[in-house]
């Protein structure tokens, strides 16, 4: 496949993350896979290892407009939807846009804020779209939600809902850096600022000719006779509580689409399924043994289903 200009800008969209984000290649891949595929992105990790980094280099190097909202107990469904002022002069109440109405929102520590304002980012995610005073106002067009939560353990969060999770189109986990990329970002004094200088590679309407590239890289009927596999295997599996739905197995072609896009090829091959579905699978599969998503279980359901 002779990469397109889409396609070529994207590459170069990586080469500028891996400069700001110091050793983690495959988790900004899983990240531009997700935008690829129309998803909304959720990163869970302990404070301090780049997330909002992430989040702000991914806006600036794709050409969107970003906003980030600071998510706390006391954040009200209208802090981030906004909220409709009467006039005094007309008698008419006018309505202000939250922060939601952007093209990439980082909702910051998602899970340190109530239900009510979580439940608020439902419609948008889906529909893309919110609903307030009784209009619908559509949200600009390409909408990225990437949130960021702390793990279940800290002090004072809130967990997130399935229904909220299976919004997340892929999970990633940033972890600590090595060494190397460690002493790299001791000596640089960090890369924050560096993140809000990166020069746009590309806007919202080439990110969306992008999209439609990757949605029409070829899935083979072999393709999703594996897909289907490993999604019954999770409905199966006497480890795992709930497996996944339709709409995260339709998620995880889309994802596939994506990564193999960014690999050139314009057909999805069995890896390219593997190398997305602990991101796809990761939050919506609960173990029964621990109650909780573990790395170990997509792992070994990827061992126990072969490739038709």
């Amino acid at each position: 496949m002779t990469l397109t200009r889409p396609a070529a800008q994207m590459t170069q969209v990586l080469t500028q993350l891996e400069e700001v984000i110091l050793g983690k290649g495959r988790q900004l891949r899983l990240a531009v896979s997700c935008l690829l595929a129309g998803g909304h992105l959720l990163i869970e990790d302990v404070p301090g290892v780049g997330k909002t980094t992430l989040a702000r280099a991914l806006a600036a190097a794709l050409g969107l407009e970003f906003r980030r909202v600071q998510c706390t107990s006391d954040l009200l469904p209208a802090d981030l939807l906004g909220i409709s002022v009467y006039q005094q002069g007309s008698g008419d109440f006018r309505f202000h846009p939250g922060p939601i109405f952007t093209q990439l929102l980082l909702a910051d520590e998602l899970n340190r804020t109530s239900p009510r304002t979580q439940s608020a980012l439902l419609e948008a995610m889906e529909e893309r779209q919110v609903s307030a005073d009784g209009q619908t106002r559509p949200l600009p067009r390409p909408f990225f939600v990437i949130a960021t939560q702390n793990p279940q353990s800290a002090h004072g969060t809130f967990p997130l809902p399935e229904a909220q999770l299976d919004r997340f189109l892929l999970t990633i986990t940033l972890g600590y850096p090595d060494p190397r990329a460690e002493r790299e970002l001791l000596l640089s004094g960090g890369r924050y600022s560096a993140a809000q200088r990166l020069p746009a590679v590309l806007d919202g309407e080439q990110l969306q000719a992008a999209q439609q590239e990757v949605a029409q890289v070829h899935v083979s009927g072999a393709l999703v006779d594996y897909v289907q596999l490993l999604v019954r295997a999770t409905r199966e599996s006497p480890q795992v509580q709930e497996g996944l739905s339709p709409r995260a197995a339709l998620g995880l072609l889309s994802a596939a689409r994506a990564w193999a896009w960014l690999a050139g090829r314009d057909s999805v091959w069995p890896d390219d399924v593997k190398a997305v579905f602990g991101a796809v699978a990761t939050h919506r599969l609960l173990s029964r043994q621990s109650g909780l998503p573990q790395p170990e279980l997509v792992q070994a359901l990827l061992a126990a289903v072969p490739i038709p």
